[in-house]
């Protein structure tokens, strides 16, 4: 296991998660605020009810796209999880070896 490489991954990594993760954040929340502006745009168009303008905005192409690109970016963001998560296993496995060859290396001294 080569686990200078795996570091060397790792932190090249870190700011491709972090704009993952921060993509998923802010399209979570403008999520909230482009359904408030299309529910206005309904009562404008005409929709009275409260039902009307949520149907309105909820089946609106520019929400919808909003969702697409919600999918997208929540789908990088786990790839980037998974990958460090796999990397921190990783570490976990090589760290538990070295103990061990340490621990058996000592005991040649018995």
């Amino acid at each position: 296991m080569n686990i200078e490489k795996l570091f060397e991954d790792w932190r090249a990594s870190i700011d491709e998660a972090a704009k993952a993760k921060a993509d998923v954040t802010y399209l979570t929340e403008f999520r909230k605020s482009k359904k408030a502006m299309l529910m206005q745009e309904a009562e404008l168009n005409g929709h009275k009810t409260g039902q009307e303008r949520e149907s309105y905005a909820y089946a609106h192409p520019e929400y919808l796209e909003l969702l697409k690109a919600l999918k997208s970016a929540t789908e990088t963001n786990e790839q980037f999880r998974w990958r460090m998560k796999i990397a921190e296993e990783r570490i976990g496995i090589y760290r538990t070896h070295e103990a061990s060859k340490r621990k058996e290396f000592s005991n040649y001294g018995n």
